[in-house]
């Protein structure tokens, strides 16, 4: 026999499971009914590194999936009268690279927008949507796994003979002809050296790196792991054969013959010929061995350099170096023991042969002078007796310097 408190809970039993039912049943999501179709839509088939794109999903009711626009993307179908599922059916999503923002969604119109949200990983992302027993996937690629085209190209495209540096550029696209973002390239070079060997592009999605060569060099760019590109840079072949000079050691004052040798069929517009004394001077347009002299008007070492240009600009420079030493020269006195008020000769000797001379400064320690000659003696009296100190300062064409000479004499009653 039951008693009447147990039939009360009983009673109550039943009266409060309807009511709980219906509230588990109110936290069960709506999904989409047998028979419902999922399309996935992406606004673009390729996406860069650390960015993100946009997917529509549509959730038709006994419909027919429309034609796909994603890479491998694939829907449940049905041919039926196709409308949308009820608003608020929910669609999850899933992708093996990057992740989805938000992972869940509730349909309005039967349809949802979401979006993949790619990190720092290359690779091709399956996008997935279900919903109940309706499912479809989609291929997105990311990062390196997008590069269609990497556009490769230099400025300048060559160098002159003494090389230099250029700038590289990559542009790297995906195969709609957009730019990609974030895409690591890899520069590489058979010649000379290239900064950075690896650039990430830009928001216009370039990359650049600088080479510097003196030789001929090709240039590399990859962008993942197939696509690459190929440039040239041409330095420009030397159009001087040689440039030497005779003699190398000289003294000051003495020309020295310097000769140009031009490259066989090189086409030469001018060479400039810098003495590296401060001087130089235009050869012109040649296209034989050429012949310019110089004195040098002080003793020191100079190098000189002979510097070609051709119609791509400098096209190649060549040096020699010169040894000048102080012309040897000596002074001397007739009478060497000379008398008060008598006049006395004074002479310069030992000048090189072919010194081109432009003066001679005459000083005198007995308060007269200085003088300046042309010529190599000068006639001097002294007034008084006693010892005399003279010297003589030689100086070449164009106002240095190439030689000095003292003299000491004693002047008697």
């Amino acid at each position: 026999m039951v008693s009447q408190r147990s039939a009360g809970i009983a009673l109550l039993s039943c009266v409060v499971l309807p009511f709980a039912l219906l509230a588990a049943c109110d936290k069960v999501p709506l999904l989409a009914p047998t028979g419902s179709v999922i399309t996935l839509i992406p606004v673009t088939n390729t996406v860069s590194l650390n960015s993100q794109v946009d997917i529509i999903a549509t959730v038709i009711e006994n419909g027919t999936a429309p034609g796909a626009t994603g890479t491998g993307t694939t829907s449940t179908s049905r041919t039926g009268a196709g409308t949308p599922v009820q608003n608020g059916t929910l669609v999850s999503f899933t992708t093996t690279v990057g992740r989805i923002e938000p992972a869940e969604a509730r349909t309005h119109n039967g349809q949802v927008t979401v979006r993949l949200v790619a990190g720092s990983s290359s690779g091709t992302a399956t996008i997935t949507a279900y919903s109940g027993g309706a499912s479809a996937s989609t291929k997105l690629l990311i990062g390196t796994a997008a590069v269609k085209t990497v556009a490769l190209t230099t400025t300048p495209q060559s160098l002159g003979a003494n090389g230099g540096s250029v700038q590289v550029t990559a542009s790297v696209t995906d195969e709609g002809g957009n730019p990609l973002v974030g895409v690591p390239v890899t520069f590489s070079t058979d010649r000379g050296s290239i900064s950075p060997s690896t650039a990430t592009t830009d928001a216009n999605g370039v990359a650049a790196a600088t080479l510097t060569t003196t030789a001929t060099a090709k240039i590399r760019a990859t962008a993942g792991t197939v696509q690459s590109s190929e440039v040239t840079v041409t330095v420009n072949a030397r159009a001087l054969a040689s440039f030497t000079a005779s003699p190398t050691n000289a003294n000051a004052g003495v020309p020295i013959t310097f000769t140009v040798t031009p490259t066989a069929n090189a086409n030469i517009s001018n060479v400039v010929v810098d003495f590296g004394d401060g001087t130089s001077t235009n050869l012109g347009a040649i296209g034989a061995a050429a012949t310019v002299t110089h004195a040098y008007n002080a003793p020191g070492t100079y190098t000189a350099t002979a510097r070609a240009v051709d119609n791509t600009g400098d096209s190649g420079s060549l040096s020699t170096t010169v040894l000048i030493g102080s012309a040897p020269v000596t002074l001397s006195a007739d009478p060497s023991s000379p008398t008060a008020s008598t006049p006395v000769k004074f002479t310069v000797a030992g000048l090189p042969s072919g010194a081109q001379i432009d003066r001679f400064e005459w000083f005198f320690d007995d308060g007269t002078g200085p003088f300046t000659t042309t010529s190599p003696q000068l006639s001097h009296t002294f007034n008084t007796r006693g010892i005399k100190n003279v010297r003589v300062d030689v100086y070449g064409v164009g106002g240095g310097r190439i030689g000095t000479a003292t003299l000491t004499l004693s002047v008697v009653p």
